[in-house]
């Protein structure tokens, strides 16, 4: 199975770390582009992106990935036979999600809908959820 992995946190590098250590086939990730952090203002790579150089898999980051045609055709190129998006920070286009045959797929990080948004474990852990 070709995998297109979708993400930037920790959170999400976790779970390509569980899927690049199991069977299937990341063909390539797609996170946020480098941001300036900390005192010198360095650029810093996403952890997800960190852990697919780390594994020598090809990483797109678009600032936009709605305009960026060039992306969208890097990413059609690879021939994904499903897209697993988790945490990545931008809304996808309809094309790149219905493009794989198996289709997309979202982890996210609490109980949908109640923390759909872009803190679900912080307001998971203030309210004292269970699960």
């Amino acid at each position: 199975m070709r995998i297109v992995f979708w993400g930037t946190p920790d959170f999400a590098k976790n779970i390509l770390g569980s899927i690049l250590n199991s069977k299937y086939n990341v063909v390539g990730v797609v996170t946020q582009p480098d941001r300036r952090r900390g005192r010198g203002s360095k650029l810093v790579p996403s952890p997800v992106k960190e852990e697919a150089l780390n594994w020598k898999i090809p990483v797109i980051a678009p600032i936009n990935i709605k305009k960026d045609l060039e992306a969208q055709e890097r990413i059609e190129n690879l021939k994904a036979d499903i897209n697993i998006v988790v945490a990545y920070g931008q809304i996808l286009p309809k094309n790149i999600l219905q493009k794989p045959s198996i289709g997309s797929w979202n982890i996210h990080a609490s109980l949908l809908p109640r923390w759909r948004g872009a803190a679900p474990i912080h307001w998971s852990v203030i309210e004292g959820d269970k699960e």
